[in-house]
């Protein structure tokens, strides 16, 4: 296959799977605690644990990946999120869960790093804002599926079956990467120097840091929102119902923002205006009854910054770099995405109710616009002094 557009669809599917794998935990929080005895802190470590190896495989996977070749890597990591879910569905040890939960992590981390290496390939310079996000469009869908799937799955099977089946999605995704084909410009290109100027390191930085930020912020929703419903009285099943409404609104409004910040070239006005309220309705959540009209206000704007922060690496990453450079964003993605969880955990059970998680998200959601402002200043300098 040739066409970008169809590659993309590929790509979206395959990362679809990783969301779905991400969240069959959160979707089932209140099953687990009760089959395991545990209480909130311990699953915000199992959720949180999905992106721990991110921290010291991203940077390697972008190597890996380079090196092996984007469809070898993609496939040993989809074998990895398999076995994962698998030792999940088999085993009732909570030490062993947690193993599991790392290795489909590992392949996680090391399939996220490549996929977007691949999309970048084929859209660097061609509406990548749009391209990324309706690349990133697949984890909000990843999750809203996920959010309507696999609690009616736990509930009537237990969270065994909730595991066999991401596992058999990831399985799925073996197929479907068999049929991707890398432009040509960037297997021509790709022998050069993978190495980064300094600034442009110091960019990829902070743009990984603004996504994982941000992500931290949005997760809370998905993570915690489900239990926060349950503490208020809601079933587990109309708890999962309501959250997805976030997700499945994120749907429109993330490939929205890739449109817009395409067509405006503005893409730092819609990231920051939005991500100021969604920063606004996160705190609102926690301390209003409308959970319905908020749910659907988080969900119209809370995608609108993905696809222009998604495309904030692309714009200092050649072919050459592009894989370590990836490796590089994922590194403080990861990082973020490892310790938002479980500090949101810990602070939960501190306090004795989910909200604090949805607070803290509202925080880090809030960080994003003054390193947005960073990121612009430093793409600034590194172009001037290019020019001289």
């Amino acid at each position: 296959m040739r066409n970008r557009w169809g590659i993309l669809a590929i790509l979206f599917v395959v990362r679809l799977t990783i969301a779905f794998q991400f969240q069959s935990v959160a979707a089932v929080a209140p099953l687990l605690q009760q089959t395991f005895g545990v209480g909130l802190a311990d699953i915000g470590i199992l959720i949180g644990l999905y992106f721990t190896p991110g921290v010291v495989l991203a940077l390697p996977g972008g190597a890996i990946g380079r090196r092996l070749g984007d469809k070898s890597t993609t496939v040993a990591a989809l074998l990895l999120m398999t076995a994962g879910s698998l030792v999940m569905a088999a085993t009732d040890i909570w030490g062993l869960q947690m193993a599991g939960r790392l290795v489909s992590g590992a392949g996680g981390v090391l399939l996220t790093v490549q996929l977007t290496k691949m999309g970048a390939d084929w859209f660097a310079g061609k509406e990548i804002a749009t391209a990324m996000a309706i690349f990133v469009n697949s984890w909000p869908a990843g999750v809203a599926i996920s959010l309507l799937v696999l609690p009616a799955i736990g509930t009537a099977y237990g969270a065994g079956a909730v595991f066999l089946t991401t596992g058999a999605l990831s399985a799925i995704g073996i197929v479907l990467i068999m049929f991707y084909q890398p432009p040509q410009a960037a297997t021509a290109s790709a022998a050069g120097s993978g190495r980064l100027d300094p600034l442009a390191l110091l960019a990829v930085i902070v743009a990984g840091a603004i996504w994982g930020l941000y992500n931290v912020g949005f997760a809370m929703i998905f993570s915690f929102g489900p239990s926060l419903l349950v503490e208020r009285g809601w079933s587990i099943a109309a708890a999962g119902s309501a959250i997805s409404l976030v997700m499945w609104l994120s749907v429109i409004s993330v490939p929205s923002g890739g449109f817009l910040a395409d067509r405006t070239k503005h893409p730092f006005v819609v990231a920051i205006a939005a991500s100021l309220v969604v920063a606004g309705l996160l705190a609102w959540l926690t301390r209003s009854d409308a959970v319905v009209a908020i749910l659907v206000l988080v969900g119209l704007i809370g995608g609108l910054p993905a696809g222009p922060i998604m495309s904030l690496a692309a714009r200092v990453l050649g072919p050459e770099t592009r894989a370590i450079g990836m490796g590089v964003f994922y590194t403080l993605f990861y990082a973020a995405m490892m310790l938002g969880p479980a500090v949101a955990g810990r602070l939960a059970k501190s306090a004795g109710t989910a909200a604090v998680a949805l607070d803290l998200g509202a925080l880090t959601v809030l960080a994003c616009p003054p390193l947005m402002w960073l990121f612009e200043r430093i793409v600034s300098v590194r172009y001037r002094r290019a020019q001289s």
